[in-house]
């Protein structure tokens, strides 16, 4: 503690940020002193969590790089991303859902829903943090699926409830916002289950940005990189949702055809049930 890896911290810090900073603007949706349209504020609260999952994954490829990594980065950013990928993702799924006006009952189930998640969350960084300490290989798969992932599927959400209407004037915003009422509390249930579960889901930083890679690899980066640009918020929706649900949907679809572990493809053995 007598020594601090300075820019690992600020960026771990600069997670934490960014998650108070989608809470805040969160909070200003729907209040009647706020001139700023409603969609601006659920866009930039889900642009925020997606900045706080850039943090994250810098303050850890910096330390990493600069050989500095400790235990105090560990806990410190641990306590990050429980603001950022536990509270401000819940808070959140609180403005997308059912509001307490129709019928109160569906959005107390909404709280319910969204302090679930939050528990999850803390539980899914604590067991990480415990089973981090414990393997000191390095493993290139989680054990559920991460916070950061889960939080990134409802702050799509919340960009695509913002900004489809403004990129595509055709559109109903009433038919998005009825949808995502229904989809939000299942989806944030979904995902919360799944961060507690044992599914392995590959570590995605490591796999882009780690070692050397063919001329091809890169290639496809720029390629994925450009069409997020280019239909941010269809594209983030999909990729998030599709890593979050197509993994475990794939995993059991391979337990189901190969029940015995020593028979299983690569990639799914490798991550202790």
């Amino acid at each position: 503690m007598k020594k601090i890896a300075i820019l690992p911290t600020l960026l771990t810090l600069g997670n934490a940020v960014s998650g108070f900073a989608a809470i805040a603007v969160a909070s200003k949706i729907g209040q009647s002193d706020v001139t700023v349209d409603s969609d601006y504020l659920f866009s930039l609260s889900g642009w925020l969590i997606i900045a706080a999952m850039v943090f994250d994954a810098l303050d850890g490829y910096v330390a990493r790089l600069s050989k500095t990594a400790s235990s105090f980065g560990m806990q410190l950013d641990s306590l990050c991303d429980a603001i950022s990928f536990g509270i401000a993702p819940a808070f959140l799924v609180l403005r997308l859902g059912p509001g307490w006006a129709p019928v109160p009952r569906l959005h107390q189930a909404l709280a319910i829903i969204a302090a679930l998640y939050l528990v999850c969350t803390i539980l899914r960084l604590a067991r990480f943090n415990v089973e981090s300490a414990a393997d000191s290989g390095g493993s290139k798969r989680f054990r559920g699926l991460p916070s950061p992932g889960a939080a990134g599927c409802l702050a799509s959400l919340a960009i695509l409830r913002g900004e489809l209407a403004q990129r595509w004037p055709s559109f109903n915003p009433e038919v998005l916002q009825t949808t995502l009422e229904v989809l939000v509390p299942l989806g944030a249930l979904a995902v919360a289950m799944l961060m507690v579960s044992r599914v392995p889901y590959p570590h995605v930083t490591k796999q882009i940005l780690r070692g050397r890679r063919p001329f091809r690899h890169l290639v496809q980066v720029v390629v994925v990189v450009f069409i997020i640009v280019l239909i941010r918020d269809l594209a983030l929706v999909l990729l998030f949702w599709v890593y979050a649900l197509g993994i475990p949907l794939r995993y059991l679809w391979v337990r189901s055809l190969r029940p015995n572990a020593a028979t299983m493809p690569p990639g799914f053995d490798d991550c202790p049930q």
